[in-house]
């Protein structure tokens, strides 16, 4: 890359972020984390969003939206975005995937995407009524891989307390079926011999694939390096090729093997975590974070427990607190957080709201954290794209709140009855014998091209409503 070529670039980025931060000052942009491991929803609830934005802002579909029940929003629209150099979020498919005959969710997200929202709007309050009779506010969003926002604790661990964090997940007897030989061969693996490639890159290749198959079979979320499961460019690349191993009383360490991996989990963080971090992490306005709860049920009480302490470490790493005038222009700071239940309508309508008092309970101690530093905090259940209708059925006498939809790898509609989910956190001694068994359906048919949501419009609302007065 040629000298010129590079301050052009410098310069480009300048003038985006003092652009940014002109708009900032005048309340005019918001940039939105919507948070979430792998499986929580982010590419979908990011594609329903600018569908009802777009093509079905109106009082009847987004009633408790203010600024669309009150007929004040004027329009939204996708515009170009600032930062060239990110790939932007492929809407388009998205939104045919959902809008299909036969509906399928959208691929998950392997790469970083970013989209900008123009929502043209009529104040009716504060100075901006004073000026001009229209205003603009611009919302952007990026999605992520979620095993990439994992990764994000890691910056704040060295690689002992790192593999003794890692070996503890694997070791929970729930995971043990699928972990077993490979901490056995961790076990009888030398670290103080020297440096052999051939040993280390199988072992990570093991571990790789150990990681996979967790993915694949659980919903634990702790699953690090993200990048060994969604390398984004970095496949067969050393610097992920590492994996924990068993504490170790090492005096000397130079040209061991211990050292080498030592080398490459500080070199992950260096060079992959940091820039990802403060490139995508260090200015975001507000929150949603999407949670899985229903996953974590299926998949019993350590996943529950490991989500718990997932969702704890990772939002540590993020900037909360109120923001003054200069602090919002300089170094802004998540002043709203949004929890949210997703996929809550695979649930019995009457049982939504156990799974907004489980959330809470789950996030209570965070929750106490961050309204004392001043942010505002909501928990509620959610659905961005709904995928079964609420079904009653009378059998002897009583009735029973089902739901209707077509389960994943399934061909055909059914009316189920789904468990109900505990409204607190059960102890392990507690848990059904039987377990749970919530079922995953495919998105519900799209009547007339209009998606369906549950509180959508009150997700809006407590994000972003504020800025659009």
């Amino acid at each position: 890359m040629s000298v010129k070529l590079a301050t052009r670039k410098t310069l480009e980025k300048i003038q985006q972020k003092a652009k940014k931060t002109l708009q900032r000052s005048l309340d005019q942009h918001i940039k939105l984390a919507v948070t979430g491991f792998s499986g929580s929803g982010k590419t979908a609830f990011i594609t329903a969003l600018v569908k009802h934005l777009t093509t079905q802002a109106n009082s009847q579909n987004l009633p408790f939206f203010e600024v669309v029940r009150e007929q004040r929003l004027i329009a939204c629209k996708l515009v170009p975005q600032k930062a060239l150099d990110i790939p932007t979020f492929d809407y388009v498919s998205a939104a045919r995937c959902l809008l299909a005959e036969e509906p399928i969710w959208p691929p998950s997200t392997e790469r970083i995407n970013t989209l900008t929202l123009a929502l043209k709007f009529q104040s009716n309050s504060g100075v901006r009524q004073h000026f001009s009779a229209d205003h603009t506010v611009y919302l952007e969003l990026i999605d992520y891989p979620g095993e990439w926002l994992m990764d994000l604790p890691m910056l704040n661990m060295n690689y002992e307390q790192w593999s003794r964090s890692q070996l503890a997940v694997l070791s929970e007897p729930a995971y043990s079926q699928y972990s077993q030989p490979l901490l056995s061969q961790l076990n009888e693996f030398d670290v103080i011999a020297p440096v052999d490639t051939n040993t280390l890159n199988t072992l990570s290749e093991q571990y790789c694939e150990l990681l996979q198959t967790l993915k694949r079979e659980t919903k634990v979320a702790k699953l690090q390096p993200g990048r060994m499961l969604i390398p984004g460019g970095l496949a067969g690349a050393p610097i992920i090729q590492f994996f924990p191993i068993p504490d170790h009383d090492l005096i000397d360490k130079d040209g061991t093997q211990y050292q080498q991996l030592e080398q490459r989990f500080e070199a992950y963080k260096k060079q992959v975590i940091e820039p990802f971090y403060k490139e995508y992490f260090c200015e975001f306005d507000r929150q949603l974070v999407l949670v899985d709860l229903l996953g974590a049920l299926n998949d019993g009480p350590a996943t529950l427990t490991q989500t718990q302490h997932a969702l704890r470490e990772t939002m540590g790493m993020f900037q909360h607190g109120k923001s003054g005038v200069l602090q919002r222009l300089f170094r802004p700071k998540i002043d709203k957080v949004l929890f949210a239940a997703n996929k809550c309508d695979a649930v019995a309508i009457t049982e939504q709201d156990n799974l907004t008092r489980l959330l809470h309970e789950l996030l209570c101690e965070h929750e106490n954290e961050l309204k004392f530093a001043g942010v505002e905090v909501d928990t509620m259940t959610i659905s961005s794209v709904k995928s079964c209708q609420h079904k009653s059925i009378k059998e002897q006498g009583s009735t029973l709140n089902c739901v209707y939809g077509k389960p994943l790898k399934e061909s055909e509609f059914i009316t189920f009855l789904p468990p109900e989910p505990p409204d607190h956190v059960l102890s392990p001694s507690n848990w059904p014998e039987q377990g749970f068994e919530f079922l995953s359906f495919y998105p519900f048919p799209a009547y007339q091209g209009q998606l369906e949501h549950i509180r959508l419009d009150h997700t809006l609302e407590f994000l972003i409503g504020d800025k659009l007065r």
